[in-house]
């Protein structure tokens, strides 16, 4: 069985490409539009990463990442922030939040897929 990934985003659009993308290399792909409907997914559900924008109603990335970096069964599991965000402030913050890596939207879909397999080997 493939490896599965956690692909949250507001914009549906978004989460079609990141799914697509994930899903012709061979990855499970459960989505979430929102850090809230996202840590509902996680429980019980075993992620091998999770990718997630910043910006977000009801929960946003950052906060995301710190509430995933509390649960025991994910202090380790990757997170990788996909977001139009490239404030060099906003990266910090998501990295002290607990945040493996930082993509920039628009991405290529080579360069998830090696990010993704990077982090997730």
């Amino acid at each position: 069985m493939g490896k599965c990934v956690l692909a949250v985003d507001d914009s549906k659009t978004m989460r079609d490409m990141v799914s697509f993308t994930l899903r012709g290399a061979g990855y499970t792909v459960v989505e979430a539009e929102n850090g809230s409907a996202a840590l509902q997914a996680l429980n019980g559900q075993k992620v091998d990463v999770v990718i997630t924008d910043v910006n977000m109603p009801v929960m946003d990335g950052i906060t995301l990442v710190k509430r995933i970096r509390g649960l025991p069964s994910h202090t380790g599991t990757p997170v990788l922030i996909l977001t139009t965000e490239s404030d060099q402030g906003k990266k910090d913050e998501g990295r002290a939040a607990g945040a493996t890596g930082w993509i920039v939207k628009p991405f290529s879909p080579e360069k998830l897929l090696q990010i993704v397999a990077k982090v997730c080997p």
